[in-house]
């Protein structure tokens, strides 16, 4: 009879073992399914973001320096264009992005708009330098980088993480 509950609790023990580590196993490929879903969502929204910038930034700079008004216009009006998307992209910045990366982004934006003011108003005294937009998106980079988990040589050649 102790034999019997002997081979009986040591079935009851393997079944708990199995069932348990089952359970662990499955909850960790869960989480690891969920935090690949969303790096590849922030990994599209950094991408679009930055994408758009660059957009918004071009037709800045291009409706700044049109002498002809239909050109110029043009540009204007796709500069209004990318500035509206780069609008609604930075709210899924503001829902996915790290805090960081996040920050990086409102500096863009401010870059951003002051290259947007003066393509507006060409009489506008405050002209932004040329290098301070890139430098801002290569900040987000980085960091977007950094919130990514993205190890190894950065592209300008250091090494990062």
């Amino acid at each position: 009879m102790i034999s019997q509950l002997v081979t009986l609790l040591g079935v009851l023990v393997g079944a708990l073992t199995s069932y348990l580590s089952t359970t662990v196993a499955e909850r960790a490929r869960h989480r690891r399914m969920l935090e690949t879903r969303w790096d590849e969502r922030k990994l599209n929204v950094y991408v679009e973001y930055a994408a758009v910038v660059k957009e918004a930034g071009r037709a800045a700079g291009r409706a700044r320096k049109e002498q002809d008004q239909e050109l110029r216009q043009q540009a204007l009006a796709e500069m209004e264009d990318a500035e509206k998307r780069r609008s609604l992209v930075f709210e899924s910045m503001a829902l996915l992005a790290d805090p960081s990366a996040f920050a990086a982004a409102h500096e863009v934006n401010r870059v951003l708009w002051q290259w947007l003011r003066v393509a507006r108003d060409p009489d506008c005294a405050t002209v932004p330098t040329g290098t301070a937009l890139i430098e801002a998106l290569n900040t987000l980079h980085e960091r977007a980088r950094r919130d990514l988990g993205v190890t190894g040589a950065h592209p300008d050649g250091a090494e990062r993480l």
